[in-house]
């Protein structure tokens, strides 16, 4: 196509060439044909460069073509995408309602449980009050009512209660009725059928709390009162048509009747649990005396020596004299600490109140951060540590610090009270027993003597090769397994 366009112009321009040409002087001719040259060089770079521009026109147009479609790809994609967003748009839609519903549901179930829970422990709550079997941690903690200080004393006042009891059963105020009815329009005879209603319904009533009274103990005590309680009402109701009903005074006395006899066997309990304690004090008092007897006695026996190796160094010479020397001395020395036990013994036998507080941990039974801190009056503190792990625990006790004091019983008792929140046992403070990190302790303690020493590390021999056992044995079980 480019040759013949080539052509086409060349023809053109030759035959304008020889049309001017027979109007071109002869000597002129020659100028003519190099015009013609030149002009169709110009030409032909003219074509040249339209066709390059047309065939980067062309190029570009390609290329355009190229990213429109790209581009109407890209539109078609992205409306696909769109489009599925619109369908995700409407199915959280959809599944967002479903979750409203959903969460209604579990709101109406729940409301549904509280309801139909309140009713069961209603019913829980008055099923417990006349079973047994049953211990309702709910009834919570019992509060003593009194404060005496001996069990005598809780039982002449329980004894005072019943006589109050039996004068107004005597005096007709136990249960009243205040409404005069007729039988057969007979005053005496309704009066006869009243004392006979009252009678049994004081019968009813005595049956109940005699029976709450013969069986209270401590995880109950909450359980009878409500028994009582609940007899009470309940006989009232069956008696509203006849307007008999159980004075609140009678009522309040078989309530003191119960708590006085259940605190007075607490009282039995605490007292035998003193008396114990005192029977320890007094083992532990005789123990000095013998402590000290047995001291005096073993200082009399080195005097005795230590007098008869003199007698015969005083006639030995030489080698034997030597050896009379040596033995005296090692009498002499063990002369002085018999004597300072001696001293020691009868001090603590003449101070009541001197004696060691110990701290001491068991971690094997009680685990860490559980320790004892208690107060011995024996010569021997040790002794009461080893009597403390006898038997009764699986593992010995360790030894964290060993006080000596002027004034055990005080620095034990401000031990106790400054760490009373951490007791173990809240009931019964005669157990010594306290969670409490040992640097606390140890702060407390140096309070008092800043000079106290505090072994923290415990050995726990026993415990730890009891570990080391069951562990060398799990290992032994896991190998059989292993194929």
């Amino acid at each position: 196509m480019k040759t013949e366009l080539f052509q086409l112009m060349f023809c053109i321009e030759l035959e304008t060439s020889e049309t001017k040409m027979d109007f071109i002087p002869p000597q002129t001719a020659g100028y003519s044909i190099v015009a013609f040259f030149f002009l169709s060089i110009i030409l032909f770079l003219a074509w040249r460069s339209s066709v390059t521009k047309a065939a980067k026109l062309q190029q570009e147009l390609g290329f355009a073509n190229r990213t429109l479609s790209e581009i109407s790809a890209q539109l078609s994609s992205i409306k696909n995408k769109y489009s599925g967003i619109i369908d995700i748009d409407s199915e959280i839609t959809r599944q967002t309602d479903v979750l409203t519903s959903i969460k209604n549901e579990i709101e109406a179930i729940r409301a549904s449980y509280r309801e139909k829970k309140a009713i069961y422990d209603q019913l829980e709550r008055e099923i417990a009050i006349f079973d047994e079997k049953i211990e309702l941690s709910t009834l919570g903690y019992y509060e003593p009512h009194f404060d005496f200080g001996t069990s005598e004393r809780f039982k002449a006042e329980i004894e005072a209660v019943r006589a109050l009891q039996k004068d107004m059963l005597s005096a007709g105020a136990a249960a009243v009725c205040e409404t005069e009815w007729r039988l057969n329009n007979s005053v005496r005879e309704g009066k006869t059928m009243v004392n006979r209603a009252i009678k049994l319904t004081l019968r009813a009533f005595n049956n109940e709390c005699d029976a709450a009274v013969a069986n209270v103990r401590w995880n109950n005590i909450s359980r009878m009162e409500e028994r009582i309680s609940k007899a009470k009402d309940a006989i009232n109701k069956l008696n509203k048509s006849n307007n008999i009903e159980i004075s609140e005074n009678y009522f309040a006395l078989k309530l003191n009747e119960l708590r006085l006899t259940y605190e007075y066997a607490d009282k039995l309990r605490q007292e035998k649990e003193e008396q114990a304690e005192e029977r320890r004090r007094l083992r532990e008092e005789q123990q000095l005396i013998r402590d000290q007897e047995n001291a005096e006695k073993e200082e009399r026996k080195f005097a005795l020596l230590v007098e008869k190796a003199k007698a015969e160094a005083e006639k030995a010479t030489g080698e034997d004299l030597a050896k009379l020397q040596n033995e005296l001395a090692d009498l002499e020395r063990q002369l002085a600490e018999a004597q300072a036990k001696t001293e020691r013994a009868l001090s603590m036998a003449q101070q009541t109140k001197s004696g060691y507080v110990y701290v001491i941990s068991n971690i094997g039974s009680f685990g860490h951060d559980v320790y004892k801190i208690g107060m011995t009056r024996r010569l021997e503190p040790m002794d009461r540590v080893r009597e403390l792990g006898d038997a009764s625990v699986p593992f010995t006790f360790d030894v964290h610090a060993l006080v000596y004091s002027e004034d055990a019983p005080s620095l034990e008792s401000e031990l106790h009270r400054h760490f009373d929140k951490c007791r173990l046992n809240m009931v019964n403070n005669r157990k010594e027993f306290f969670r409490v990190p040992l640097k606390e302790i140890e702060t407390r303690l140096k309070a008092v003597m800043p000079d106290i020493e505090i072994l923290e590390a415990a050995e726990a021999q026993d415990y730890h090769q009891t570990l080391l056992i069951h562990n060398k044995a799990d290992e032994l079980e896991q190998q059989k397994l292993l194929p």
